[in-house]
């Protein structure tokens, strides 16, 4: 493995493992099931597919020089994450006011049937477009796979390898954070800790859909 490749590894594995949006829906949608944790955390992998993909095919050079469409992936974006926050805040407001002060919490619902599969694909569907409708990404992916091709290589394969490093990397950790939640789940979702932690995502993707959409306005 030579030098630049080492760097990148480094630089992205920071990037993926940084807590963010990503993070707090995929820990979350754990603490319903293993299976919505891990469902999300494939959904946020697909998203950033979504997004090396299209650096890979130059087409984030476009979404970035175009304000418009860059706004509008921006406000949905944005829209997307309060939508998300309010949802986990309304939740721990639920379960304040429920009496559910027992030592494991609600009982689980059932692992299959119609009601799992469509739970599994709301799972699945917000880790993705958590993560594709950051309209951050494109302008990372775009400013950072070029620095990581060597001068006089080929940059369709160095792009593409670099591209498949960061889905990967994701594969591995957003599951493993979604593994993690599920194991100690016992203690994770006891009532008082469910409600902090669903209060504290609820509070940080609000924020953050804040933020992008106060960015758009002032932009």
């Amino acid at each position: 493995m030579d030098g630049q490749l080492i760097a990148f590894t480094g630089i992205a594995a920071g990037m993926v493992t940084m807590p963010g949006a990503d993070f707090a829906v995929v820990v979350r949608n754990a603490l319903d099931s293993r299976r919505a944790g891990v469902a999300t955390a494939v959904g946020v992998a697909g998203g950033l597919l979504v997004h090396t993909a299209l650096a890979v095919a130059g087409l984030a050079a476009v979404l970035v020089a175009v304000p418009a469409l860059f706004g509008a992936v921006q406000l949905l974006g944005g829209a997307y994450l309060l939508y998300l926050g309010v949802g986990a805040l309304s939740a721990a407001v639920r379960r304040t006011g429920a009496h559910t002060d027992s030592a494991t919490g609600p009982a689980a619902a059932p692992a299959d049937g119609p009601a799992a599969l469509l739970g599994t694909a709301r799972s699945l569907r917000q880790g993705f477009l958590t993560n594709a409708l950051n309209p951050k990404a494109p302008v990372l992916f775009l400013s950072l796979l070029p620095q990581f091709v060597p001068a006089g290589e080929p940059a369709l394969p160095r792009t593409l390898l670099l591209a498949t490093m960061v889905v990967a990397m994701a594969l591995v950790w957003f599951p493993a954070v979604a593994l993690l939640v599920d194991r100690l789940g016992n203690w994770l979702r006891r009532p008082r800790v469910t409600r902090a932690l669903e209060a504290t995502t609820g509070v940080l993707l609000t924020a953050l859909g804040g933020i992008l959409l106060i960015e758009l306005v002032l932009a």
